[in-house]
């Protein structure tokens, strides 16, 4: 079975510019990320656009639902900003498709140390192999229902709505 990973951008994506001293966008990193990962399932990788998720707004939204209804594949991973990660799923969600739709992204850039970005897209990678139809949130080595999580943003991690 062939897995889809679309990119979005985020944090995942972010470069970090010496001159200007802040992160940016430049080439995705998941390239290189999918080479280190060493999978061995077929691949195909989507650079749909890059971008922060807080600037993101419904028409992209419906960018990324448009690509996983028209994706042959039933596994998709989708490199999502940890922001609005939520809304977006929320979206995918709602239309209900027959495919395993799984959304992560990184708390820090893939290219600087100690990055979760690597362990965050192999961890995605599995469980999108594993998991029935539905959309997800794969984070800090759990899987949320894309109705069930929110980012805890004083403690850097996803966690289940409170009852």
């Amino acid at each position: 079975m062939t897995l889809r990973i679309i990119a979005t951008g985020g944090t995942f994506d972010k470069h970090y510019d010496e001159l200007a001293g802040r992160l940016g966008f430049g080439s995705s990193h998941l390239p290189e990320a999918l080479l280190r990962a060493r999978l061995t399932v077929p691949v195909v990788l989507e650079a749909e656009f890059l971008m922060d998720s807080l600037d993101m707004e419904d028409a992209d939204r419906e960018r990324i639902l448009l690509s996983c209804q028209q994706s042959p594949e039933k596994a998709i991973v989708i490199i999502h900003g940890t922001d609005t990660m939520r809304e977006t799923a929320e979206v995918l969600g709602a239309a209900r498709l027959e495919k395993t739709i799984v959304f992560t992204g990184a708390m820090i850039p893939y290219e600087i140390a100690n990055s979760d970005a690597l362990f965050n897209l192999g961890f995605a990678c599995g469980v999108a192999k594993l998991l029935t139809p539905g959309v997800y949130v794969a984070m800090n080595g759990q899987v949320f229902t894309w109705d069930n999580v929110q980012k805890n943003r004083s403690a850097g991690v996803f966690v289940t709505n409170p009852v």
